[in-house]
């Protein structure tokens, strides 16, 4: 059940690829998959077929398709991978939808601005340090191991994530800069 669940929400990220962005996926996945098979790909569900072929994408590994998606600045279909691999989809163990939308604005700052910081700021939101060295292991860039890393907590706190939480632990972290540019990205309802 797992695997038609994930083909279907990759055949819903395929419907919503623009030309434009299907090209730009290509490219980004020339060292990947091989300039000459990507020319004959003409779909999102080719690309993807592709990528699980070449092990690089499957629904336990959704790190390096969620990666290109955010490159070419598909957040929103970036986020729709990430919330099938938590196991997320839309639940009840999510915030409603204005309050996912104050999460995804804070991400998106936390992460261009957190740095080396970063795990002192996991643990601050009370991320043990066994989850933290998993967080670790799987990313090398510093970005998007403040992404994973507020991934995690999201899942750990379900329905309760609340983007003040992530202000406060900025500021109890000695982050005020950052802490204030959250709040300066925070959709107003």
């Amino acid at each position: 059940m797992t695997s038609l669940r994930f083909n279907s929400v990759l055949l819903d990220i395929s419907n919503q690829l623009a030309p434009k962005q299907l090209e730009d996926l290509k490219f980004l996945c020339r060292d990947l998959v091989g300039k000459r098979e990507l020319e004959t790909i003409t779909s999102g569900t080719k690309l993807f077929q592709l990528l699980t072929e070449r092990g690089k994408l499957g629904a336990d590994n959704t790190d390096c398709l969620s990666r290109l998606l955010r490159d070419i600045h598909r957040d929103d279909l970036s986020e729709k991978l990430d919330n099938f691999e938590s196991g997320a989809g839309v639940s009840d163990d999510q915030p409603d939808a204005a309050e996912r939308e104050k999460l995804d604005a804070a991400t998106k700052v936390i992460a261009e601005n957190l740095g080396r910081t970063w795990r002192k700021f996991g643990r601050t939101l009370g991320l043990t340090d066994v989850k933290l060295d998993s967080v670790s292991m799987r990313q090398s860039d510093l970005e998007e191991t403040a992404r994973e890393l507020l991934k995690e907590w999201r899942k750990s706190r379900g329905a309760d994530a609340r983007a003040s939480q992530l202000v406060d632990a900025l500021r109890a972290c000695q982050l005020n800069l950052t802490a204030d540019k959250v709040e300066d990205s925070l959709p107003t309802s």
